[in-house]
């Protein structure tokens, strides 16, 4: 679970529930009696079972939307309950909520008027569905809760600031020491070689000419493999939210979740979407590369 999956709206949700469960303890009801009357009712809250169904249909309600919303951040892309995404499902509560708050608030009988529990309660709970149903179609609600961490100042030693797998600082890869892949070189380095049409450096061993002209044979011996198509190199990247990577064969199951704060390895480009690497060895396709961060 990495909170940097969480967007703003999630954060707004959360303090949303956080209000509802505090508007549940104070007074709902508050009674119009004289200052001379002495059977004036105590005020109840949510939690009074005279008041049911306050408590399930507002208060529980919009907190366990609140909930689902949330958790449905920490759960891989395309996870269903019964047809429907558990943010779905938080949504559909969080309006029941509401809609339950607006018509309790309404209604009443005279000498009760609303108390402060419940205006915080529907305020909590017009916030809530609000959020919910605006944060997939506004881009300032989707933005990340925090941001992914940025480049730290390198230690007095050399070191980076977060040596070993996945930075692509001196931490994480030394050149000329052999990497985790088993290279002497950084993943994607080719081997310096001479191109052909050009001249070897001469040998001082050999004289005049000998000594400038190619050798066809060790020309043939060095030559390399032609670049791909777009001359790709792979670079490391993270993404500023948790995001799925699906099999490399097209399976719409995602292989794994990237999550922000974790540098990845790109070796190959398909059109838009990018092949990556995780940790652990495992490989997949990144279909949605908007917002990485480069490394």
């Amino acid at each position: 679970m990495n909170i940097r999956s969480l967007t703003r709206g999630d954060g707004v949700v959360i303090g949303a529930a956080v209000l509802l469960f505090i508007a549940s303890f104070l007074d709902f009801y508050s009674y119009d009696c004289p200052q001379s009357s002495i059977g004036c009712p105590k005020e109840p809250n949510g939690w009074k079972a005279g008041l049911f169904p306050v408590l399930p249909s507002i208060f529980l309600a919009g907190i366990i939307a609140a909930v689902l919303i949330v958790v449905s951040r920490f759960q891989p892309e395309g996870r269903k309950v019964t047809g429907l995404g558990l943010d779905q499902w938080g949504t559909a509560l969080a309006v029941f909520a509401a809609w339950s708050s607006v018509w309790t608030i309404l209604g009443g009988t005279d000498g009760v008027s609303p108390g402060v529990g419940q205006i915080l309660g529907l305020i909590a709970a017009l916030a809530l569905a609000a959020v919910a149903l605006l944060t997939p179609r506004t881009p300032a609600l989707k933005a990340p809760l925090m941001g992914a961490p940025g480049p730290q100042a390198p230690s007095p030693y050399g070191a980076g600031p977060n040596p070993g797998y996945g930075y692509p600082g001196p931490g994480g890869m030394q050149q000329g020491a052999p990497g985790p892949y088993g290279a002497q070189q950084p993943f994607g380095a080719q081997p310096q070689q001479p191109q052909q049409g050009q001249p070897q450096p001469a040998d001082p061993s050999l004289g005049g000419a000998a000594a400038q002209a190619p050798a066809p044979q060790q020309q043939g011996s060095a030559a390399q493999p032609a670049a791909p198509a777009g001359d790709f190199a792979p670079f490391w990247f993270a993404v500023p939210v948790a995001r799925p990577l699906y099999g490399e064969d097209g399976s719409p199951t995602p292989v794994a979740e990237l999550a922000p704060g974790t540098w990845y390895l790109a070796v190959d480009q398909r059109g838009q979407a990018l092949v990556a690497q995780t940790q652990d060895g495992r490989r997949g396709v990144l279909q949605d590369t908007t917002g990485i961060q480069r490394g």
